[in-house]
């Protein structure tokens, strides 16, 4: 044969090694699919061996013993038959044989020998559902029957593996197959050398697998998520069913969603919907029995809605009250998604008081006009809507008018409120507080007791104000003192003459608001009791006028709030003991500076 031919033997065993390596790798893609697992395998092809040997011998009549490289036999078949102890183990029982080259002359013949064997080993298979490829080790009788010499029985070994691409479920294509050979043949005498077979047997045929069943059926799962429609804050059940799994393994659940706050390890499992927005979310189950292949999933969607707030209308029963009534307040409200309401009322004036759909306003604390009275509904989702109503309240009847007074009493009236009561100079004294006054005031004091005794059978409530003054000539602390003397005895001697105390109110002015030159010289001209005779000698006493006016005592009927008329008494008796500025107490060094008021 060819020197091509002879240099194979050593190129697929270096491609061994790789071929292995591949077949390894398919069998890692198998491993993650399953493939129904036959009972029995039955293999048919061709086989291909290469020796990957040397052959040594001694020929009949030879002197010494020959070598020579054996030639690859393409000439060959191959059987095995596999039993399936499960989906990875197998035992197979393995053949094969080469035929011999047909040659003639030794010297053709001496490079070629058949070969053949009858193994059994085990057989471990990924299988997949296109793919299948094995690793195996066989062990068992070889046969090396070179062309130049006898025949030879031997242990020997092979291991390997192949690949088979399934076409149906009972046929699969060897694509291919290829086994390490290891067997040890002496045809020389003791001593001599031994051929050392360390070949490679390759193969390529169909493979038909018998018994299994039918394939199992992958397990599966389905999700529901119930309600599939709720607002936000409204919990959602997703549940879980798997079927096909092992029953001999216990299923966990694992959830998990995508914006949505899911998680569990049972069948089903609750869904926090509160803070998601309006829309259509997704939750997903990963079922697992805990091998390779019992594993499903499945999913569900649930929609949010979007929530719509509640509808109120408002009506106010009357519409127009008096101020002071009562108002009945009825709210209408309604929840387009059928929530819980509740409800509160607020007023723009008045009070207003309910929590259900029917409330009260008082308008005790209103004023006429109009009245907003607002509504107000909220759901239990803090969704709120608001309806107003008018309520128009009106001022009540004025009352009637007082009956006119009797005439009596606007005569009383003018009596008690044209009246001064004028002091001497410097009177009454602290030593003496009980005079000072003359009788002219006296009288008029007296004709004043009498008419307010009258007057407080028409009007009880009245009251007379005694304010009392002092002409500037004293110091601030003594005119002070003075003034409350002279007011203290006005009002005792009305007391003595029947006014009751609790009816008379005193002030002290002290010398605070002094009458001026002008104003008396206005009262002397508008005085319809003096003659052109006294009004000309007043004003040539004008400034005993001034200081005779300024010491009095005004009364002030409350009634009515007329201050006196101040007249000075020119027709009086003592009229020259009322104008006297003599005997006037000396003035004494202020402790605190005059005060100007």
């Amino acid at each position: 044969m060819s020197s091509q031919l002879k240099s194979h033997p050593g190129r697929i065993l270096a491609m061994l090694p790789a071929m292995i390596a591949v077949l390894c790798m398919f069998a890692s893609l198998a491993a993650a699919q399953d493939q129904p697992v036959p009972k029995v395998e039955l293999y048919g092809g061709y086989s291909l061996f290469i020796p990957g040997a040397d052959v040594h011998g001694q020929l009949p009549l030879g002197l010494f013993p020959i070598s020579s490289r054996l030639e690859t036999n393409p000439r060959g078949a191959g059987a095995s038959f596999t039993v399936d102890f499960n989906r990875w183990l197998g035992l197979t029982l393995d053949t094969s044989t080469d035929w011999g080259s047909r040659e003639t002359g030794l010297t053709n013949r001496i490079d070629d020998a058949a070969f053949s064997n009858l193994s059994i080993g085990p057989k471990i298979t990924f299988r997949s559902k296109h793919f299948s490829p094995f690793l195996e080790v066989l062990v068992g009788d070889h046969r090396l029957m070179p062309d130049a010499f006898h025949d030879v029985d031997k242990l020997g070994f092979m291991f390997g593996g192949g690949l088979d691409i399934n076409l149906s479920r009972h046929v699969a294509l060897r694509l291919i197959r290829a086994d390490y050979v290891y067997s040890n043949y002496s045809y020389v005498p003791p001593g001599g050398p031994e051929t050392q077979v360390r070949g490679v047997r390759l193969q390529a045929g169909l493979n038909f697998m018998l018994g299994g069943g039918a394939p199992p059926v992958p397990p599966s799962a389905a999700c529901s998520a119930q309600p599939n429609e709720v607002f936000a804050g409204e919990p959602v059940t997703a549940t879980a069913s798997g079927s096909n799994f092992n029953p001999k393994h216990t299923v966990k659940y694992n959830w998990n969603g995508t914006g949505v706050k899911v998680a569990g390890s049972d069948a089903s499992t609750q869904i926090d919907t509160t803070g998601l927005q309006p829309g259509s979310y997704v939750v997903n189950a990963n079922l697992s029995d805990g091998s390779k292949n019992g594993v499903a999933s499945c999913m569900a969607s649930f929609n949010v809605k979007q929530p719509r707030p509640p509808v109120i209308a408002c009506s106010s029963d009357p519409g127009t009250v008096r101020t002071g009534g009562t108002v009945t307040i009825r709210s209408n409200a309604s929840s387009p998604d059928n929530r819980r309401l509740t409800y509160s009322y607020s007023a723009s004036a008045g009070t207003v008081a309910g929590t259900d759909t029917v409330a009260t306003l008082n308008t005790g604390s209103a004023q006429p006009g109009r009245i907003t009275v607002t509504c107000n509904v909220s759901d239990d989702r803090s969704l709120t809507a608001s309806s107003n109503t008018m309520v128009n309240v009106e001022a009540p009847p004025p009352p009637p008018p007082p009956p006119p007074p009797p005439p009596q009493i606007k005569e009383l009236e003018t009596r008690l409120a044209i009246h001064s009561i004028y002091f001497q100079t410097a009177r009454p004294t602290a030593v003496n507080p009980e005079g000072g006054l003359v009788d002219s005031q006296a009288k008029i004091l007296s004709t004043l007791a009498e008419d307010f005794k009258s007057y407080l059978q028409y009007k009880p409530d009245a009251h007379l104000v005694l304010g009392g003054h002092a002409d500037p000539r004293g110091s601030v602390e003594y005119n002070k003192a003075l003034t409350e003397r002279r007011v203290e005895r006005s009002k005792n001697f009305l007391v003595e003459h029947g006014v009751p105390a609790d009816h008379i109110q005193t002030q002290s002015f002290g010398e605070e608001n002094q009458l001026t030159a002008e104003q008396i010289k206005e009262q002397i001209a508008q005085n319809p009791d003096l003659t052109p005779d006294d009004r000309q000698q007043m004003l040539k006493n004008l400034t005993v006028m001034v200081l005779a006016n300024n010491r009095r005592v005004d009364v002030t009927l409350s009634t009515n709030g007329q201050e006196s008329t101040h007249r000075y008494p020119f027709n009086a008796k003592d009229y020259l003991e009322l104008i006297n500025t003599k005997g006037v107490e000396k003035k004494q060094p202020p402790v605190k500076k005059k005060v100007s008021k």
